[in-house]
């Protein structure tokens, strides 16, 4: 029985995106990126994969063909030669998946679970989707309102705003 990773998928462009994700955890970077491409519907495009530390900092790179000269240690690998399970090792391990290049336009993926696989069970698989998909190609098209409470982030922070506070505040003992 093989292991399946579960992913939860975010956008920076849509506070209401979210996708769940579950991948095998042999699964090429590849064949996940393609799977990606297909979920959302988007056109095949130059990508990338980095691993993320816990501030989402950019740290290994997975390109889709070699960059560069070959000679550098630090080089990318190329994502056919890498699976999963070679780069994510703990819950919250984090993938950023920059499909734009050129606008620096990303994803940003966490491992949230691993399970056994099901039988009978077809993986990869769209487990749950919320929101529209940002645009591949206009990010424009896909900023909220100022001031819209559509947003998850928004809902959240509405708790605060009652808190009136106590001017009365010292922080000298």
């Amino acid at each position: 029985m093989s292991m399946v990773f579960r992913f939860r998928m975010l956008s920076d462009e849509n506070d209401n995106f979210v996708r769940d994700y579950e991948a095998l955890y042999d699964m090429k970077l590849l064949d996940f990126h393609n799977f990606l491409l297909e979920t959302l519907e988007y056109e095949p495009c130059m990508a990338s994969f980095f691993t993320a530390d816990d501030l989402w900092e950019k740290q290994q790179e997975f390109t889709l063909m070699e960059m560069g000269d070959g000679e550098s240690d630090t080089q990318p690998r190329l994502m056919e030669d890498v699976t999963l399970g070679q780069i994510l090792h703990h819950i919250r391990d984090r993938l950023i998946y920059l499909f734009d290049m050129f606008g620096d336009r990303a994803y940003y993926l966490e491992l949230t679970g691993v399970y056994k696989s099901e039988p009978n069970s077809v993986y990869p698989r769209e487990i749950f989707a919320r929101d529209e998909v940002p645009d591949q190609y206009d990010p424009s098209k896909n900023r909220q309102e100022v001031g819209s409470n559509d947003s998850i982030f928004d809902q959240m922070m509405d708790e605060f705003t009652d808190f009136e506070g106590d001017d009365n505040y010292d922080d000298e003992y």
